[in-house]
């Protein structure tokens, strides 16, 4: 009896059985905990026809992820993405945040930087305003992003701590009638997830993250959103928005200290500022 060969062929039968086991363990994830959790009841179609994820097969850096929520379709008074729910399966907090869009959106797109701790699927549930539940889910390896360092230093951090930049442009989207404005809303803020650990003291810093965000244009909401640890530090968002005149963009942003921040920025259509075409996905 070759006793090597027997023992290499249990290693690889044991590593073939774990792998499995862990790949059982990540579809159980969703199945049993979050969809129960956050849909019970709910049918969802998974599909790419309404929603789509882009989002890289291997990231550099787990605790800067940059992923794109691609709508499929234009946001329309009669049928319209209503909320985006971001979900990070093997994530300690799961729900990366519930995204809010109105048909003022124009296409609910979003372009946003994630924390990985681990392999996991990346899942968006778009609801619509009727009630419809698409799913789009990707796999991404990336890990340790929950818990990697700030990556600047935290006391320079604390000092801008809740300043708020607001860009915006003009924009044409295919699909979409007359201009929108590409907006990009960045958050001064480390978003210190609780699971972080000062290399001096060997304490672990408490959790200080931003929490809601809420993006107005004359009183009218345009954006929205309830976050958690798994957004990356320094919230960036970009989205669109569709003025039919001319008016003032408010961000409000809250966090998780009950701290509330806000910026202004003036936004005229008529302006002849450089437009960019960009294409449906």
């Amino acid at each position: 009896m070759n006793l090597p060969k027997i023992c290499v062929a249990l290693s690889l039968l044991l590593l073939s059985s774990s792998a499995v086991v862990a790949s059982e363990d990540k579809l159980n994830t969703w199945e049993h905990v979050l969809k129960t959790q956050y849909f019970p009841t709910r049918a969802i179609t998974v599909s790419d026809s309404v929603i789509q994820l882009d989002a890289p097969q291997r990231a550099e850096n787990g605790a800067v992820v940059p992923i794109k929520i691609i709508a499929k379709i234009p946001q329309q008074p009669h049928r319209y993405i209503q909320t985006v729910t971001l979900l990070i399966d093997e994530n300690p907090v799961p729900l990366v945040g519930i995204f809010n869009f109105t048909p003022l959106s124009g296409r609910a797109d979003l372009d946003l930087r994630v924390r990985l701790n681990a392999y996991s699927m990346i899942r968006a549930v778009a609801e619509m305003n009727t009630g419809e539940l698409f799913m789009t889910e990707r796999y991404v390896k990336a890990s340790g992003g929950c818990s990697a360092p700030v990556g600047t230093n935290l006391e320079l951090a604390m000092q801008r701590l809740g300043k708020i930049k607001v860009r915006s442009k003009l924009s044409q989207l295919t699909g979409v009638d007359g201009p929108v404005q590409h907006t990009q809303l960045a958050i001064s803020h480390p978003n210190i997830t609780g699971m972080q650990m000062d290399q001096q003291t060997l304490l672990y810093a408490p959790a200080h993250f931003v929490k809601d965000v809420k993006v107005t244009f004359n009183g009218d909401l345009v954006f929205s959103a309830q976050t958690d640890i798994s957004i990356s530090e320094n919230p960036n968002y970009k989205f669109f928005f569709v003025p039919e005149q001319a008016g003032n963009l408010i961000a409000e942003v809250t966090d998780s200290n009950g701290l509330q921040f806000s910026q202004s920025y003036q936004v005229n259509p008529a302006e002849p500022t450089p437009a960019e075409n960009i294409a449906a996905h």
